[in-house]
């Protein structure tokens, strides 16, 4: 792979690539280095027969451990050195615990958005 282009190299629109070989490499590296995807997810009244639970923020790890946090309120956002310490940022409220869900890790790239849905 070459250096990102500057501004002024990018084409003004999108080209399709019509090498598969490239295109099904970019998918590869694309798989190599996506972060991992989570939820958090706060419970009220965990291990009682009408506990309630809900999804408090998305998130992604990198390698590196860097963690990056959305809230679904769209204005809560962090910036941490791992997941497991957001649990404890959404977990201050009495009687409301946090746990962590991480969806599968990606087993396919497609450079098409209609057939990467």
């Amino acid at each position: 792979m070459t250096a990102v282009p500057t501004q002024s190299s990018l084409p003004a629109t999108p080209r399709p690539s019509t090498d598969a070989a490239f295109d099904q490499e970019l998918c590869g590296l694309v798989l190599d280095t996506a972060p991992r995807l989570f939820a958090i997810v706060q419970v009220c009244g965990e291990g009682l027969a009408d506990a309630d639970g809900w999804v408090a923020a998305w998130g992604f790890a990198d390698d590196s451990g860097s963690t990056y946090i959305t809230g679904i309120d769209g204005y809560t956002r962090m910036t941490l050195t791992s997941p497991e310490r957001a649990v404890h940022h959404f977990s201050r409220q009495p009687g409301i615990t946090a746990r962590l869900v991480w969806l599968a890790q990606p087993t396919a790239a497609a450079t098409d958005r209609a057939k990467a849905a």
